[in-house]
């Protein structure tokens, strides 16, 4: 009884706890796996969530980034200010530097054949695009990720913004760049503006940016006499300026026509022309007619230019500041001089030979200023650019006012007598001869073994000058170093000697025949090397430019005069003094024509073959000196068995004094000082002077003393001494060969 109780209360008990109406929990069910569809729908659901995302990240970023890309300034080439050069009076202009020929003309001006050319050329939806193309800019993207290249796919509006604004550089940074001043111009100008400004700033070759300066450069026309032929040419040219230039060739031609077909079959399927138009247009391209050549460099003026251009870079100014920085550089170029170099060299040249084969170069350095004057560089600049005044030849004997500087600084004079004879033999068996051996003399013209430096240099003899340069101690190199102090650079460029151009070819220190010239030295330069001799031995350093400003007239260059001791003065006196006899009565007589005192040298100097590479006659009066070069084809031919006579003392001291006429001209007489006779302790014996004593310089007889033995050279032609220590270093080789053999 009491167990069925307690059973009986516990199933209560049960009952009284069970929540009333509510069926007991079921058992989970487990989840069944997705299908294979359903696993691809949901991927698919949240790649296109992701690229919605990202395409929304994107659109935001494109948004803020237009809102924050501001339209730049122009570039600097369409900001520039064309430079200009004017002569020594700093109003007549010789020329200018320009970055860009571009002339701006309005939209009106421009024919409406050029305007729907380009456009059917270079982007048939310009006047209803955005400013870019978004179906060209995917296929271009496409195509890019297929290859190495970066496709173009601009619109007249990116070119536009490219050209004006960003550059050339070919990276989707740039591109995205453009794309978006593309757009922000096209809501900022109209399509007019823009094609008017894209017609004013493109490029169309020959130099030419802008559709007038095109017009001029291929038809001689303006821009708004541009007929549909013309028009159509121009469109086609910008899509490759060099390789559609009918002046270039059958294959430009050629090419150039295929895209002016597409153009004139644009332009009809646009509607611009007629369909008849555009195939009566196609039967021929327009007439090019011959275009006369800029003048800006043509002539002497391209040399001018050129010589300035050099001189500003080295002065520390920049290729931008030159070409568009509104400089105005005052020239030490005048009119009368240059005009006199060339008219010189018009009267004296010989005839029958072409300016490509017989170069002539003519430098004018005034006296105590370093200022050049006027030069002729040799061919027009057109048809070659280098200037023969600044590039130089074998200077021979002009060497030798040098050497007897040297000579009378180690303690000679000019009555210090040297080795005439020829040939003179240096141990080894090096010869050098005198002039003469073209007349039957097997070893050249013998003088004696008591030649004075004075007659030596009259008369040009090499014996006296090779004996002279041996005699002094480190003869070499001290002809060397006053050279350098003279006027004459060093093979490298040492600005302590600085010179037109600035260095020169074969100056060597080692050189047992420095005396007779193998270096090759420009006119300027050597001109100026004489015009320190013409100014008592004070240096000044030739230059071309002695002012710079900018457009505002702000003063930015100021050339400052000032000179150097080069040689002491009593020195210079003599040499000056014995380059005077020169032309009195010695090689150079040609000069004496000039009516007025002068002093100079002549010189001529052997190639490999032995034949005569240049001939040169140089000298100075008081207030200018001048140096005159003749040289044939590469510099280095022989002029022997070409010219009617290659001696210095014909064409180039004719040519000297035809130049030293006009360029004398107007300017008083004046006179050199006179010989300071100086008288030093020479630095070895066997030089006594001839007369031993005398109150003035004098020569030996003009009867030629009797032969006797040539005295031996002192020192080797490989010289091995030290060099001095104002002298720029130098890796150099000794000489093997005679130099030069001047003639009367």
């Amino acid at each position: 009884m009491v167990c069925a109780r307690t059973l009986s209360r516990v199933k209560d008990t049960t009952r009284a706890t069970s929540t009333p109406g509510k069926r007991p929990a079921k058992p989970k069910r487990p989840k069944r796996p997705l299908t294979r569809k359903q696993k691809i729908v949901r991927v698919l659901m949240w790649i296109g969530l992701v690229v919605v995302s990202l395409v929304l990240v994107a659109v935001a970023g494109v948004v803020v980034v237009y809102e924050k890309t501001s339209i730049p300034d122009p570039n600097a080439a369409f900001r520039t200010e064309t430079s200009f050069v004017y002569y020594a009076n700093g109003k007549s202009e010789i020329g200018d530097f320009a970055l860009q020929n571009r002339v701006s003309i309005p939209y009106s001006e421009m024919p409406k054949d050029i305007k729907q050319a380009v456009v059917a050329a270079e982007n048939r939806t310009f006047w209803t695009d955005p400013g870019i193309d978004f179906k060209s800019i995917i296929r271009a993207v496409l195509n890019n990720s297929q290859g190495q290249s970066i496709q173009g796919a601009s619109t007249i509006t990116q070119e536009y913004v490219k050209v004006l604004y960003l550059n050339e550089e070919r990276t989707y940074s740039r591109k995205v760049k453009e794309a978006i001043l593309a757009l922000k111009l096209s809501h900022k100008m109209s399509k007019q503006q823009i094609l008017e400004g894209y017609l004013n700033t493109i490029y169309f070759g020959r130099g030419a940016y802008g559709i007038q300066a095109a017009a001029e450069a291929y038809f001689n026309e303006p821009a708004s006499a541009l007929n549909l032929r013309q028009a159509a040419v121009l469109a086609s040219i910008l899509n490759n300026p060099y390789g559609l230039d009918p002046a270039n060739g059958k294959d430009a031609v050629a090419a150039l026509t295929q895209r002016y077909d597409y153009v004139l079959s644009g332009m009809a399927q646009m509607g611009d022309i007629t369909q008849a138009e555009a195939t009566k247009a196609q039967k021929r391209l327009p007439v090019f007619p011959k275009i006369k050549v800029s003048n800006t460099y043509g002539g002497q003026r391209g040399h001018m230019l050129a010589l300035v251009k050099n001189e500003l870079l080295k002065l520390g100014f920049t290729e931008s500041q030159i070409e568009g920085g509104g400089l105005r550089v005052t020239t030490t170029l005048t009119r009368k001089d240059m005009a006199a170099a060339r008219q010189g060299v018009m009267e004296e040249r010989p005839t029958g030979f072409s300016d490509k084969q017989l170069h002539i170069g003519v430098a004018l350095d005034q006296v105590g200023t370093g200022a050049l004057l006027g030069f002729y560089g040799g061919q027009n600049y057109l048809e070659s650019e280098i200037n023969w005044a600044a590039s130089g030849g074998q200077i021979g004997s002009s060497m030798k006012p040098v050497t007897l500087a040297t000579a009378l600084e180690a303690g000679y004079s000019l009555t210090s007598t040297f080795d005439g004879n020829s040939p003179y033999v240096f141990p080894g068996g090096l010869e050098v001869h005198n002039e003469g051996e073209n007349e039957g003399t097997p070893n050249g013209d013998s003088y004696g073994s008591n030649v004075t430096a004075l007659y030596g240099l009259e008369q040009s003899i090499n014996t006296v000058y090779v004996d002279m340069t041996h005699s002094i101690p480190n003869g070499s190199r001290k002809i060397y170093r006053n050279a350098l102090k003279m006027g004459m650079p060093p093979n490298k460029a040492n600005p302590q000697y600085p010179g037109i151009p600035d260095s020169s070819v074969d100056l060597d220190p080692t050189d047992a025949l420095i005396t007779l010239g193998k270096a090759r030295i420009s006119p300027i330069n050597l001109a100026n090397t004489y015009a320190t001799i013409a100014n008592g031995g004070r240096r000044a350093d030739v230059h071309v430019i002695s002012k710079v400003t900018d457009a505002s007239g702000k003063l930015l260059y100021q050339f400052q005069d000032a000179t150097t001791q080069a040689i002491p003065g009593p020195i210079s006196d003599d040499v000056s003094y014995a380059m005077q006899q020169v032309v009195k009565s010695g090689t150079g007589t040609a000069a004496l024509a000039l009516g007025r005192p002068a002093a100079g040298k002549t010189g001529t100097a052997n190639n490999a073959k032995g034949g005569v590479s240049s001939a040169w006659f140089s000298g100075f009066t008081p207030q200018i000196a001048c140096s005159v070069m003749y040289l044939r084809g590469n510099g280095v031919e022989s002029l022997d068995g070409w010219l009617p006579s290659y001696f210095g003392a014909d064409y180039p001291a004719r040519t000297w004094t035809a130049v030293m006429e006009k360029a004398e001209a107007g300017l008083p007489v004046a006179q050199f000082p006179p010989p300071a006779n100086v008288s030093g302790t020479p630095p070895e014996t066997g030089h006594e002077s001839y007369p031993s004593t005398s109150t003035s310089p004098s020569k030996t007889p003009s009867k030629k003393p009797s032969h006797t033995a040539s005295r031996q050279p002192s020192e080797p032609p490989s010289s091995t001494a030290t060099s001095p220590s104002d002298e720029p270093t130098e890796s150099t080789q000794p000489s093997d060969s005679t130099g030069a053999s001047d003639t009367p």
